[in-house]
């Protein structure tokens, strides 16, 4: 077979690690990497599956490798920093099966709270970094990851960005290969990571990487465009798009292996070029190390480190072109906003009411920091925000967190939240933790997880229940409430942050954006002549809801999900729900 497709650079991976003859793929969804796992399920021939974080699925992944088949880890690049404790062990103990980790990196932070670069990480590890700069290339690399992983005994990462994983184009489609399995025969020495094998492992590794290096001289992923010399650009992945838009006529040495790097074949290009330019996003990782050699190149000194960088960022700084900036729309500002019919919106309207301050997390929820809800105060990574509470308590006292909690939502709860309960229990906190239940992964898009009693696969399985989970730690204080009964709400919350013993309040309500959340049949709708022009009901921030000119209140039904929590705080019946 072999047709031409256009896809997304997420899906070429994907069709890559098919074509290559992956077995088993492991992930945690996160953007910009999540497209990749839901087009792997749909070739059946690879299992697929979300776990509970990065590094579990690291470790799958690793299992199946060391079991004797292709295998694969994906994740956005913090989520890199979750898998990082497995990461740079394999390092050592290396492969069996081919062993690929996609990693995608966020330039520009689109949706990410850094803007870390995967390549640092990967020097750390010692681990050799390939990277695509489009989709035919995303689907070629991930296939010939798998044959550098398998030919130098080590773990492979694929890097993408944000650019390249959700920009289309063409790919070339081919049949899969699928290599026999590996003979797994037990080797101690190998894959026992205690001190003295590590040692020996240590002095292969960096045979490994050096060997690499000057293999790479030759590698085909790296091509040298030998065109004017009077400018010559070493760059890779999308920056290499806009090096070829800004100076098609410019000498470019285009790097798809990024980590280890081709010494003698950089040397080469230099020699060949007048003026050499480092053009590469993120960090200078490249211009570090090509100038440590001894070669003049210029690069940071004109290029920032921050954000995604852009054919108009050459043309400026290097051509000295001047660029027109387009004014953007005169538009009003709005800040992201939770959808109409939120739970999370209905819960953060009771803790703004009560004046308590929530530690918070990373998901949908964290949209409970900006105005008019302004609850959040926090937020670290996934997981922290049960255990920055309890370092607040042991800092302050229990008196200190009388009027905060800590959220955070089922998914995440499961991903990192699990230990840090624990954690609060173990060490004999206080701190109350609202679990935000709305029965899936909702910010990157609505994955299942080990709660929601679904898999990647579709299959059904039996769901974790967070209640008994919570009251399997030992927790006597766990309260089961739904997310749109704020009195009942209220009760519960002044409740359980008076006690001096950890407290678990779930709050359960499904997300309504869910395909298959059972649609209610009631719309709200304003009564003009009923209104009192308080503005309670417009406390919350419900997009759904508008002031009339003069001063009433209108409901927009196209965007109305019926939760009835501008009902609640309308204390004068100016607002009803009716059946549509």
């Amino acid at each position: 077979m072999s047709n031409m497709k256009i896809m997304l650079g997420n899906e070429a991976i994907a069709r890559g690690a098919y074509e290559a003859g992956v077995k088993v793929s492991a992930a945690y969804p996160g953007t910009p990497s999540t497209e990749i796992s839901e087009n792997i399920v749909k070739y059946p021939e690879i299992y697929a599956e979300w776990s509970p974080n990065e590094k579990v699925a690291m470790e799958v992944a690793i299992g199946a490798s060391i079991s004797g088949v292709r295998s694969m880890a994906s994740m956005k690049h913090v989520g890199v920093n979750v898998a990082s404790d497995p990461l740079y062990t394999v390092a050592y103990s290396g492969v069996n099966g081919g062993l690929v980790l996609v990693a995608a990196d966020d330039p520009g932070l689109y949706s990410s709270q850094n803007e870390q670069d995967t390549r640092c990480v990967a020097r750390a590890a010692m681990v050799p970094v390939l990277e695509p700069s489009d989709s035919q290339e995303a689907k070629d690399f991930m296939k010939y990851a798998f044959e550098l992983s398998e030919k130098y005994d080590t773990p492979v990462i694929l890097r993408t960005t944000t650019r390249l994983s959700h920009s289309q184009g063409p790919v070339t489609l081919e049949d899969r290969c699928e290599p026999a399995d590996k003979v797994y025969e037990r080797n101690a020495s190998k894959y026992v990571m205690m001190p003295g094998n590590a040692k020996g492992r240590h002095v292969f590794v960096e045979k490994r990487l050096k060997d690499m290096a000057a293999d790479a001289c030759n590698m085909p992923i790296n091509k040298m465009e030998i065109n004017d010399t009077k400018i010559g650009f070493i760059t890779s992945g999308i920056a290499y798009q806009y090096v070829k838009e800004a100076c098609p006529d410019a000498s470019v040495l285009k790097l798809g292996l990024v980590h280890p790097l081709p010494r003698k074949l950089i040397e080469e290009f230099a020699s060949k070029v007048e003026t050499l330019y480092i053009f590469e996003e993120l960090e200078p990782v490249f211009e570090e190390q090509i100038k440590s050699w001894g070669i003049k190149c210029i690069g940071k000194e004109i290029f920032t480190v921050q954000g995604e960088y852009s054919a108009n960022m050459i043309r400026r700084a290097v051509l000295k072109e001047e660029v027109a900036v387009k004014a953007p729309a005169q538009v009003p500002a709005r800040p992201p906003i939770l959808c109409p019919g939120c739970p999370h919106r209905s819960v953060y309207s009771v803790l703004n009411k009560l004046k308590i301050h929530a530690a918070g997390d990373i998901g949908c929820y964290t949209l409970g920091a900006v105005a008019p809800l302004s609850v959040v105060d926090t937020t670290i990574c996934m997981g922290a925000s049960i255990s920055s509470l309890h370092g607040m308590e042991k800092a302050k006292g229990k008196d200190y967190i009388k009027n905060w909690v800590a959220v955070i939502g089922d998914s995440t709860f499961m991903h990192t939240g699990v230990n840090s309960l624990m954690n609060m229990v173990y060490n004999q906190g206080t701190g109350t933790v609202m679990i935000l239940d709305n029965s899936t992964t909702g910010m990157t898009g609505h994955q299942d997880h080990a709660a929601t009693g679904k898999t990647l696969m579709g299959e059904e399985v039996p769901a974790i229940n967070i209640y008994h989970l919570c009251k399997a730690m030992g927790i006597k204080n766990v309260v089961e409430v739904n997310a749109f009964d704020i009195a009942e709400l209220e009760k519960v919350i002044k409740a359980e942050v008076a006690k001096d013993e950890v407290s678990v309040i779930i709050t359960k309500a499904p997300c309504v954006l869910l395909k298959d959340q059972k649609k209610t049949n009631t719309k709200c709708v304003a009564i003009s002549e009923k209104c009192k022009k308080c503005g309670m009901c417009l406390r919350p921030g419900c997009p759904a809801l508008t002031k009339n000119a003069d001063g009433t209140i209108a409901i927009d039904e196209t965007m109305c999900n019926g939760c009835g929590l501008c009902m609640q705080l309308c204390k004068f019946g100016a607002i009803e729900k009716v059946e549509v």
